[in-house]
Parts: structure tokens; C-alpha cells; sequence
């Protein structure tokens, strides 16, 4: 697993290949999807049924993937941990933006002392380890799927406000901010009506590329104990569980939900830039 690296986002550059990677990668999130939708309708056996007649048993035609150290049918749990696994980053990048862009667009709309003192706290919290902050949330309000989500919201906020910042202000400079002024609009009517609806292509795409970042961090907490608890098919704690297998050989309990983890994460990313070149061709 690796650590959690909050991301900042490069410049944009031109980007080459071949097209059938994109369309490859959007057909496997579409896959996904559908299993973070049916997961539970798809598996052929209960994600939680234990059998101490079949542990750590290989692949067969009733476990295709084999099973754990509980006997418990490996494919059941990826299929119905999918959901768990894909709505914790949408909901964390949720709570991240409004808290992130909000901050941004103040900052960016008032300028001079109130700017400079977001900027630098922004600083101080972009600065401070991301991981080591999270922990410290959790160890205060307590370990679980809800307070990692909270806490690597709070952490990812200041990278989203810092890059929502420097897109208002290029925004703000355009003439038709002038126009809303002079007909008498507050500044907050502006920023609702204009100023975010165009900086969202911008935003949208770094979200998309956000997201497999975030994907990777609560795998990342759920593998340290922090996020998701058992009897949780979270792709995390599933690589976590796995691990007692590999001294004994055991290697697909550990194998299927981290190559899971790497598949979606590398999908997003492909996808993602994709979008992000598109939506800021088209802004």
C-alpha cells in the first residue's frame, strides 16, 4: 500500500496515445460501475459466509478466485466490496470541494488580508502530512469508514482550495465580472451564477483525476485499520486480511483486491486526463 500523497495538479500538457487505451479503461470503470450497483446481486455466494472446510482454498469451479482465511468466496467479496470501495472517494471528494472551492473563490473574490490569511493557512495544512493529519482525526473522534472519509476530506480540502483559488483569479479579471458589478450584483450572486459555473470544466477534471488518489488513500487507512472495520469487504482491508496467507503461499487473497485497486486507479487516471483535456479544450 502506499502512503497518502495529496496530489497537485501539473500543468496541462498534450498528451499522446493510443485511443483504444481510453476506450479500454472507460469500459472497465463502466465494469466497475456495474458491480458497485449489483455486487451483491452478482456474487454467487454471501460476502460474509464463512467455511473452515474451504481456507485458503484455490481457484475452483464454486470459488473461481479461491477464498480467504475465513473460507469466504473471494470473488463474492470484490464484487460486493466494489460499492463500498468506489462511493468512499465520491463522497470524500464531495465534502472536500464544497469546503475546498468555497474557500478558493472567497479568497480569490476579497483579495488583499482575507486572501493572505486563507493562503497561509491553506499553506500551513497543504504542508502538514496528509496521513499523519488523518490519523490524528481518527484518533480523536474514533476509527471507521465515516471518520475517514471526514478526515481525508478535511485534508484534501486546502489542495482543492489552493488550485480553486488560482483559477478564480484568472476568472475574475475577465471584463464580464465588471458588467455584473455595474449592474448591481453582490458578489456572492456573481460568484454562484458565473464564476463557479466557469471554473467547473476545470475543476471537474482535476476532480476525475482526484479521484483515484483518493481511491488509494482510504484503501490506504482501511489497510492501516483506520477505515473500514470487519466483517467489511472494503478492497483495503480485504489486501490487509489477505496478508497472514503470504508466508503460507497463499498469494490471491492479498492479489485480487490490491490488482483491483491498481486497475481502477490506473483507469481513473486514464479516463480522467482524457476528460480533462476535453473539458478544458472546450473552456
Amino acid at each position: 500500500m502506499t502512503v497518502l500523497v495529496l496530489p497537485r495538479l501539473r500543468a496541462r500538457q498534450r498528451r499522446s496515445g493510443p485511443a483504444i487505451g481510453y476506450w479500454v479503461a472507460l469500459g472497465f470503470l463502466v465494469l466497475a460501475v456495474v458491480a458497485a450497483l449489483l455486487g451483491p446481486v452478482l456474487a454467487p455466494h454471501e460476502s460474509d459466509e464463512i467455511d473452515f472446510g474451504a481456507i485458503w482454498s484455490g481457484p475452483s469451479v464454486a470459488h473461481p478466485l479461491g477464498t480467504d482465511q475465513l473460507g469466504r468466496d473471494l470473488l463474492s467479496r470484490l464484487l460486493v466490496g466494489t460499492g463500498e470501495t468506489l462511493v468512499g472517494p465520491v463522497l470524500l471528494l464531495i465534502l472536500a470541494s464544497l469546503l475546498g472551492v468555497a474557500i478558493g473563490v472567497f479568497a480569490a473574490w476579497h483579495g488583499g488580508w482575507i486572501d493572505t490569511l486563507l493562503a497561509r493557512v491553506t499553506d500551513v495544512m497543504f504542508a502538514f502530512p496528509g496521513l499523519l493529519f488523518v490519523v490524528l482525526v481518527i484518533a480523536v473522534f474514533g476509527k471507521g469508514p465515516v471518520t475517514a472519509v471526514i478526515a481525508l476530506a478535511l485534508a484534501y480540502a486546502p489542495v482543492i482550495a489552493k488550485y480553486t483559488r488560482s483559477l478564480a483569479l484568472s476568472e475574475m479579471a475577465r471584463p464580464y465580472v465588471d458588467a455584473y458589478r455595474v449592474q448591481g450584483l453582490g458578489g456572492l450572486a456573481i460568484c454562484i451564477r458565473a464564476v463557479i459555473p466557469n471554473l467547473l470544466p476545470a475543476l471537474v477534471g482535476y476532480l476525475v483525476v482526484l479521484f483515484g488518489e483518493a481511491l488509494m488513500s482510504l484503501a490506504t487507512l482501511s489497510y492501516l485499520g483506520f477505515g473500514a472495520q470487519p466483517p467489511s469487504s472494503e478492497w483495503g482491508l480485504m489486501v490487509q486480511e489477505g496478508q497472514a496467507g503470504l508466508v503460507q503461499g497463499h498469494f490471491l487473497p492479498t492479489l485480487v483486491p490490491g490488482v483491483a485497486i491498481a486497475l481502477v486507479v490506473v483507469a481513473v487516471n486514464v479516463v480522467g486526463v482524457r476528460i480533462a483535456d476535453r473539458l478544458l479544450a472546450k473552456g
